[in-house]
């Protein structure tokens, strides 16, 4: 296997573009909700709008300069292409920082943040604060490569990630992560791979236990009730997912609509923005982030992730906690799964850094990029030296 670090330029075919374009032009789309509100899943005039924007508006040659312009590269591991962003600071004392993304996300969901992170000083920050930043793609998503065979769940990329910063020559590094990024994050925090400093979490993936509910205060209870909501109402594409990957697939490979319709229902259900994604995200925002789906034809490996992951759990929860691992904590007040302090220190040893912000939901470095950028900037200000 080579350990060779590559150079990766995208450059998507005119023939895949315009194949795109047709399938889009040729939709069936199907009726119409029966209801006023988002219950029933995206409805018809909003996914029409973004199909419309999708034909007559959108360019995707103005995304893909995008993230060659950033820094693509790719390398094997464990038998696997895997595609990354590395963005480095002209800091020189710079940390490096792994950033993870989780379903429906992709690299671009850091878009807001790369700058500010790599660049501190020009985004109101110190030069001390800076990081090379390092974000690769899920296996199974965007232009990392699609396991062919089961079993690559967030143990086994977790100790992929480990490799990919031993293989860039990290000797100290911080790893960072939401949704299915957290959970990869957390696993690094249990495995502790040598120089990781410490881990920032805008999402914690745990389950509070019989005396925490029994004694929870107001703001607790408030957490309980949503993430039960969350389990009972807005997660039927992660059961989906986790049981039947397969064939959900053959209609998102089938389908950019559907494709785009089963990643959007994400954004209107978890964003802080009241069941309308286009008052938080912009058009080509949302559909930049369909399109790192839609264009390898990520739809069932990117799914996979919730199969193998919920297939290993059956064995036993991951083995997260007590973590010794120095840990901060953004907390956004429209995730749908949240810890509070103190539910947190009992499972965090070292926690150096916990706030709950003001505002933002699950795509808290796209929804809220300065409150995202502030949590990890306070969280490894103590664990550089």
């Amino acid at each position: 296997m080579s350990t060779a670090v590559t150079p990766f330029h995208l450059s998507i075919t005119n023939e895949a573009l315009a194949e795109l374009r047709e399938r889009l032009e040729r939709t069936r789309l199907p009726s119409a909700e029966t209801v006023l509100d988002t219950s029933q899943g995206p409805k018809l005039a909003a996914m029409e709008s973004l199909r419309k924007h999708w034909i007559e508006h959108y360019d995707w040659r103005r995304c893909e300069s995008l993230l060659n312009g950033f820094g693509q590269f790719q390398t094997e591991i464990d038998g696997l292409p895997i595609h990354f962003l590395h963005v480095r600071s002209r800091e020189a004392n710079a940390l490096p920082l792994l950033l993870t993304h989780g379903w429906p996300g992709s690299v671009l969901e850091f878009r807001k943040v790369i700058e500010p992170l790599v660049d501190p000083v020009q985004y109101g920050g110190r030069a001390e604060d800076a990081f090379d930043v390092i974000i690769p793609s899920l296996p199974g998503f965007g232009f990392s490569g699609q396991p062919t065979e089961a079993g690559w769940d967030i143990g086994r990329i977790a100790s992929a990630w480990a490799t990919l910063m031993d293989r860039l020559g990290c000797k100290k590094w911080g790893a960072q992560g939401g949704d299915w990024g957290a959970a990869v994050t957390l696993m690094l925090g249990h495995m502790a791979p040598k120089g990781l400093a410490g881990i920032h979490l805008n999402f914690v993936m745990y389950q509070p236990t019989q005396e925490e509910m029994a004694n929870a205060d107001a703001d607790e209870k408030a957490m309980m009730a949503s993430a039960q909501n969350y389990q009972q109402r807005l997660s039927g594409y992660a059961q989906v997912q986790g049981t039947r990957p397969q064939a959900v697939a053959y209609a998102l490979s089938d389908s950019p609509m559907g494709q785009a319709a089963w990643i959007y229902s994400l954004f209107e259900d978890v964003a802080d923005c009241n069941g309308d994604p286009t008052s938080v995200f912009s058009m080509d925002e949302i559909l930049d982030d369909i399109m790192l789906y839609w264009l390898p034809n990520a739809s069932a490996s990117s799914a996979r992730l919730y199969w193998d992951s919920m297939s290993a759990m059956m064995s036993g929860p991951p083995p997260f906690y007590p973590s010794t691992m120095p840990t901060g904590i953004s907390v956004f007040p429209k995730e749908q799964v949240r810890i509070s302090k103190r539910w947190a220190e009992a499972r965090f040893k070292k926690l150096v850094h916990y706030k709950q912000a003001p505002a933002g939901g699950h795509f808290a470095a796209l929804e809220q990029p300065q409150e995202f950028v502030d949590g990890v900037r306070a969280t490894f200000r103590s664990l550089r030296s």
